[in-house]
């Protein structure tokens, strides 16, 4: 009522007897008589306290009226603090939002230095469009080893014909060939005279490495592929190459049963290394000074530790193990011609999963045979995984929650031995190299099959397909 009274003194002062009048009426009923004011009057107490103006007369006008001058200050004060509490919330949110972007991506920094980055990606990837594959003919015999650069815009694939071409991605055409060699042929451009098994880049696109069954590492100029360097020690074909990312250290497995460490910057031969009982099949190298091998018919994967001179074996194939591939330096994926795909992690001797006949198998009822993994990829730093065989397709896979398990995603239709099989660093497509037989032997040949090399565009779905997903 204090509000009601302060109303009416300001009326007795400008009204005279009149405002007497409505003081007593308002002791009756002041609500009603306050709600129900005049024009008349309206414009009399405004012109007590404001200059005149033509203003329309409404029930908010009356409203505004009976709000004496204290308390519109403090309902200034309280609008102007929840705006003011409104923009700061709205600051924290946009400065919580940055932090924790800024943060993600420090993590995902953080945990690929440590190698143990793991990003959820296979959910995201479709069947391609088969008839988007691109098929580039070049060689005459089987592919059996091949590259990308880091950039992903040249290909580098080699051959049982002993050649080595250079593809550019975009256009499919050839940059450059080294042919093959011819023994004592002095004055003559250098080049591998027998078949090529291994090839591997450096980080940085500057070196080319590619081994053969002639026990030769050859060291190309992956620019002008030129040749540098020719590096002799094995005693049997070089199975293995894989240069340790971010440096120029190169490793190397042969059927020799050796590991060796060489520094190509420095045209030098560092170390040797035994402990499989088998001709190595296969190797592969991340950022840390360790490499894995797939040691064959002695059915064990090994994990070299450089600097400390030991190694760990891992087993659980039943025969022989014919490919490996790093998914992080933590995990790794491994094929064998027992037609089983195996994941595992360098933290226990045994496969966390593994997928018998993977590929299916083949063969009257009573010879049936699984058929052979002869090669595996996966999408570095993600739970995406590809396998090939000879049963007309390669198979993408997506690593299960905690790594635990191997799920199908989809196949792609590809007739031959795949030989080889390499993500792009972007993920965006897969390259196969493909054979009409498996690239260490001719056990068989598939007569319908074309050599050459595959690029498989790979689709994703959408962002907003992603977000609905999620939801």
């Amino acid at each position: 009522m204090a509000a009601a009274g302060s109303f009416f003194i300001r009326k007795k002062r400008v009204a005279g007897g009149e405002g007497r009048g409505r003081k007593r009426k308002a002791e009756d009923g002041d609500e009603k008589v306050r709600y129900k004011l005049p024009v008349r009057m309206n414009e009399e107490i405004s012109s007590d306290s404001e200059t005149e103006s033509d203003r329309p007369n409404t029930d908010a006008e009356v409203l505004e009226i009976e709000e004496t001058a204290q308390e519109k200050k403090l309902r200034l004060a309280k609008l102007y603090l929840e705006q003011l509490q409104k923009e700061e919330e709205e600051k924290a949110d946009e400065e919580q939002f940055e932090r924790d972007l800024f943060g993600g991506r420090l993590e995902e920094e953080v945990l690929e230095q440590k190698g143990k980055l793991k990003r959820l990606l296979a959910k995201n990837y479709l069947p391609p469009d088969e008839s988007e594959i691109r098929l580039l003919r070049g060689h005459q015999l089987p592919i059996t080893c091949l590259v990308l650069s880091p950039d992903d815009k040249y290909i580098f694939s080699a051959s049982k014909d002993c050649s080595i071409i250079k593809w550019d991605v975009t256009s499919g055409k050839k940059v450059h060939t080294i042919h093959r060699g011819h023994k004592g042929a002095e004055g003559q451009q250098v080049g591998h005279t027998m078949h090529i098994l291994s090839m591997a880049i450096s980080s940085d696109s500057m070196y080319l490495a590619t081994g053969d069954r002639n026990k030769l590492i050859l060291i190309w100029n992956a620019a002008s592929c030129q040749h540098l360097y020719t590096f002799k020690g094995h005693k049997d074909a070089v199975s293995g190459l894989s240069f340790r990312k971010g440096t120029h250290q190169l490793y190397s497995a042969s059927h020799d049963r050796s590991v060796k460490v060489w520094n190509v910057d420095q045209n030098a031969y560092v170390e040797t290394m035994f402990g499989h009982q088998d001709a190595i099949t296969g190797l592969d190298s991340l950022s840390r000074e360790r490499c894995v091998t797939a040691g064959g018919r002695d059915r064990t994967v090994r994990v070299w530790k450089i600097v400390e001179e030991a190694q760990l074996v891992f087993h659980g194939h039943e025969s022989s193990i014919d490919c490996i591939q790093l998914m992080n330096e933590e995990y790794m994926i491994s094929g064998g011609d027992d037609g089983s795909l195996a994941l595992w992690t360098v933290t226990k001797k045994k496969p966390l999963v593994t997928v018998r006949k993977a590929h299916g198998i083949h063969g009257d009822p009573v010879t049936q045979q699984p058929y052979w993994i002869t090669s595996v990829a996966a999408l570095l730093n993600s739970d995406l995984i590809a396998s090939g065989s000879h049963n007309s397709k390669i198979r993408l896979w997506k690593c299960g929650e905690g790594f635990k398990t191997l799920e199908p995603l989809f196949d792609i239709p590809m007739v031959g031995f795949v030989n080889c099989l390499k993500f792009s660093s972007s993920g965006d497509f897969l390259v196969a190299g493909m054979g009409q037989e498996h690239r260490l032997g001719r056990w068989w040949r598939l007569k319908e099959a074309k050599n050459g090399i595959c690029i498989i565009p790979l689709k994703k779905t959408s962002p907003k397909q992603q977000s609905g997903d999620n939801k």
